[in-house]
């Protein structure tokens, strides 16, 4: 397996394949990978001619300093867990100082209403940390095409518009969230739930579940506040909260419109892990 552990040495390693003319698929990733990544990286495989897969924990996008601290890094399963899928994997885990090209800071953006709903409320700054990071890894990459997992859907939306403010050449492709078989979404951050939490943890599933089966016979608040009188009552699991909202502009909805599609977001707190969710609706 090939590892870059800078711009340059990347640059060197696709040059045959852009020289080629080949597909450079790309995976932006924060390591402790899964199953959920795994299937990102075989979309990847299955569609280009080369792929890399980063792992960067990106001290931008935390807006809580102890979350960063936390985040688990182990790299050295990160590159076996790759190495079993496809050893031609080119992995690159930049140090943040190379790939910022000096000060570690985020860019502010203009990504418009979709940054200032749910996780942008939420999380100052949060979007404008995700939005850098992506640009300095799709200018270093170039990739043809990158690929997101829909479990992030807002972030995914946002991606898309950082592509257009940029300007920049690549496709983005999101996948279909991947699930444990009781209905847990894959996250770097379950390996941190303790056993209890792990076992609660799917509640968040069927609350989704729950409000997609009663979308088309209740109304938008009535959804709403049943959700957050199931995660009120419920022992383990802290609400931060539960929206339903349009998918193009992620505005909270009130009222159904006949002409849009929607979404159930739920962020909730899992003793001091917190874990999202997203839901297609109708």
């Amino acid at each position: 397996m090939t590892l870059c552990t800078s711009t340059s040495s990347l640059s060197q390693t696709l040059a045959p394949w852009r020289k080629q003319g080949g597909k450079i698929g790309f995976v932006p990733t924060m390591g402790a990978l899964h199953d959920g990544h795994g299937s990102l990286v075989a979309q990847a495989l299955s569609e280009n001619d080369c792929i890399v897969v980063s792992i960067f924990v990106n001290p931008t996008q935390f807006n809580n300093a102890a979350d960063l601290e936390k985040y688990p890094r182990p790299f050295q399963q990160d590159l076996a867990f790759l190495n079993a899928i496809d050893p031609k994997i080119v992995v690159f885990a930049p140090e943040a100082t190379d790939l910022y090209q000096g000060e570690v800071q985020s860019k502010a953006y203009r990504f418009g209403p979709i940054a200032s709903e749910m996780e942008g409320r939420h999380r100052p700054g949060h979007f404008d940390g995700v939005g850098t990071v992506l640009n300095l890894l799709f200018r270093a990459v170039e990739p043809t095409n990158a690929y997101f997992g829909e479990k992030d859907f807002q972030q995914l939306q946002i991606v898309r518009k950082l592509v257009e403010l940029e300007k920049l050449p690549v496709n983005i492709i999101g996948c279909a969230i991947y699930r444990a078989d009781n209905g847990l979404a894959m996250s770097s951050r379950n390996r941190r739930l303790t056993p209890e939490q792990l076992e609660a943890a799917p509640f968040i599933f069927k609350i989704l579940k729950q409000a997609q089966k009663d979308f088309e016979k209740k109304s938008i608040p009535a959804i709403v506040r049943e959700a957050e009188a199931a995660f009120a009552a419920h022992p383990i699991l802290e609400l931060e909260y539960f929206e339903i909202a349009g998918i193009h502009n992620l505005k909270t909805a009130y009222r159904k419109h006949p002409s849009n599609t929607y979404r159930a977001f739920v962020a909730a707190f899992a003793g001091e892990v917190r874990l999202i969710d997203n839901m297609g609706l109708n």
